[in-house]
């Protein structure tokens, strides 16, 4: 009895064993059974930026530049733009101190048509009336300033060039009717013939012998915003030259151009001092002259130092510059600076001094003037 008893419990308990679930004897795989979230946007993580390209951005330029359209709308500018003469424009740039550039010619002459004004959140600049002389860059910057000393927020700037197209003028008209441009070996010259109209065809000629010179796009080529370069002058491209426009019309001829050919070496002032007489009677005149050679582009500035000068004797000082040809069409600059004494007198013996000055230094030469 007790054997049928426990016989029967065994089977029981195989039952229920068999009626259970089996669990999985593998390992759970990582991830499992966890619940996977359905469509769910994941927001990208943007790049870190090297602390390099960070700093280089902070650095970068910003366009402050913009024109005013009609119904009080704005456009960003681009590096060029071109517009018909007689046009008016109005651009802005923001910023609470704003300095302006533009062709030069405007302030000579004092136009008019033009008006700059600094407002509270930006400055305006006004061309009415524009003409084909008006065609050149026209830019602005923000000034950072700390009490008087100001300079220029390289971050914050505008630039563009703007055409004022003139079928009448398709080059930009000069004041004079013939220049001078001087061929430096060490640096490039530029004959300035530049358009009112980007699209016209612009050639170069000499005028003797009558040819037309090629541009190799290399040792001579033409850029729209400045004209002719010539990369690397030498002494074969002296003469005069002429550039030629054409666009939908008669062919124009820019005025003259006087190309010199200059070898003179850089460097402060070579400067010498003579005078008429190293020994002078009372009641005589005497002159000292100070005496440059340089380059026909360099201007020279020029002091003096004699006897009573700081009880303000009297004295005529003059000026004067003028292009001398030195032969195989090398040109130079000779300037002269003249100090006259007239009636010489006993306090006006003594030691004359001249100090000459241009971008690269300054010479000083002396000499003495006694009383006979």
């Amino acid at each position: 009895c007790n054997l049928f008893l426990i016989r029967n419990l065994a089977f029981f308990f195989v039952l229920l064993v068999v009626g259970q679930p089996v669990k999985s004897k593998h390992p759970k795989e990582p991830g499992e059974n966890k619940i996977k979230p359905v469509n769910k946007k994941i927001k990208p993580k943007p790049p870190k930026m090297k602390e390099r390209e960070s700093a280089d951005s902070s650095l970068k330029s910003q366009s402050i530049l913009m024109q005013v359209m009609d119904k009080g709308r704005f456009q960003k500018l681009a590096p060029t733009l071109s517009l018909s003469a007689g046009q008016s424009i109005e651009l802005r740039c923001k910023g609470s101190n704003v300095t302006w550039n533009y062709p030069s010619y405007l302030d000579t002459f004092k136009d008019s048509r033009l008006s700059i004004k600094q407002l509270d959140r930006y400055g305006q600049l006004i061309l009415a009336n524009s003409t084909a002389a008006d065609t050149g860059e026209y830019s602005c910057w923000l000034q950072l300033c700390n009490g008087n000393n100001c300079r220029k927020d390289e971050t914050k700037t505008g630039s563009t060039y703007i055409f004022f197209a003139d079928k009448e003028d398709l080059f930009v008209p000069t004041p004079s009717y013939f220049e001078i441009v001087y061929l430096n070996p060490d640096k490039p010259a530029v004959i300035p013939c530049r358009v009112t109209t980007p699209s016209a065809k612009v050639t170069l000629h000499r005028e003797f012998p009558a040819e037309e010179i090629e541009t190799d796009g290399t040792d001579i080529i033409y850029d729209v915003k400045k004209g002719f370069i010539y990369q690397h002058p030498t002494s074969d491209h002296k003469g005069i030259v002429y550039c030629k426009a054409e666009s939908q019309g008669a062919p124009q001829i820019s005025i003259k151009y006087h190309l010199l050919y200059v070898e003179v070496p850089k460097g402060p002032p070579s400067t010498t001092i003579t005078v008429s007489s190293n020994r002078a009677k009372v009641g005589d005149s005497i002159h000292v002259t100070c005496t440059v050679l340089g380059e026909p582009d360099v201007g020279v500035n020029f002091r003096w130092q004699y006897p009573w000068q700081e009880s303000e004797r009297p004295v005529i000082i003059q000026n004067f510059w003028r292009l001398i040809n030195r032969g195989a069409g090398h040109t130079t600059r000779i300037s002269k600076s003249v100090l006259l004494v007239e009636d010489f007198e006993t306090r006006d013996a003594g030691n004359y001094i001249c100090t000459a000055q241009n971008p690269q230094g300054e010479t000083i030469v002396a000499t003495k003037v006694e009383l006979n």
